[in-house]
């Protein structure tokens, strides 16, 4: 498995023989406006062209329609041929912006040897909730590959924490920017990203979506300052920078 972040939660994942690209944001820096006021956003550049992006992709996944996630960028450049994996409700209004081949994560689906499951995610908490809108996490399996929970923008909430004790993953994918709305925390902060490695031991956690949007209350060097005080190594937490890649093996199981 190699997952290359690219800025925010872009992740092109490379997995069981097939290249995916995840929640495609391909706006270039200061396009959109400020949620705070503090910078327009996104507040930094792509690490790469968007064409060495989209090179070699041949699934498309969009975890819900903030624009964060999938950009009108994304919608102009990406080839509309490409498949794409989206959440239920949402396949009507990416066929609308010219996707041939949308198909909705109901509760599992197969590409070749990949299985790909959706699984439940909360935006927040109380009234921000319905601000926010429905969004999905997922895991991807396949024989000889790491089992991946991507766990979306989400907070640490009970259910999140249920699916990681039922599929046990080998490497979780976190947003952990702290991002507040109406001061509420809508996805994971420090506390919570570390309080998710000590429920999953046995796992690599990657913290993403982090110093890229205005809204963001922690830093990269936040988090692993909070990680060392709590004993949680670089080989336990990764914090990958903008264009950074990451191979990962499935561990040996006694």
């Amino acid at each position: 498995m190699q997952l290359q972040l690219l800025r925010n939660a872009l992740l092109k994942l490379s997995y069981a023989g097939r290249t995916f690209l995840i929640d495609p944001d391909l706006g270039p820096k200061h396009s959109r406006p400020s949620f705070t006021g503090r910078s327009q956003n996104p507040m930094v550049d792509l690490p790469e062209p968007i064409e060495t992006i989209l090179a070699g992709v041949e699934q498309l996944i969009v975890s819900h329609l903030h624009a964060d996630h999938f950009d009108e960028v994304a919608k102009a450049r990406i080839p509309k041929h490409l498949p794409l994996i989206c959440q239920p409700g949402n396949e009507e209004t990416i066929t609308a912006a010219g996707f041939q081949s949308v198909v909705p994560l109901e509760n599992f689906l197969r590409l070749g040897s990949i299985v790909i499951k959706r699984h439940p995610a909360q935006h927040g908490t109380g009234a921000v909730v319905e601000k926010m809108g429905r969004v999905m996490g997922f895991s991807l399996e396949a024989p000889g590959e790491p089992t991946l929970y991507w766990c979306g923008d989400s907070v640490l909430y009970p259910p999140l924490l249920e699916t990681v004790a039922a599929i046990r993953p080998d490497v979780i994918v976190t947003h952990s920017c702290g991002a507040k709305w109406d001061e509420t925390l809508i996805v994971m902060d420090a506390e919570q990203t570390l309080d998710l490695c000590a429920a999953a031991p046995g796992a690599t956690v990657i913290a993403t979506h982090m110093e890229a949007l205005d809204h963001a209350t922690i830093s990269r060097a936040a988090l692993r300052e909070a990680a060392e005080a709590r004993g949680i190594g670089a080989d336990r937490l990764l914090i990958p920078a903008d264009g950074e890649t990451i191979m990962l093996k499935l561990p040996e199981r006694l």
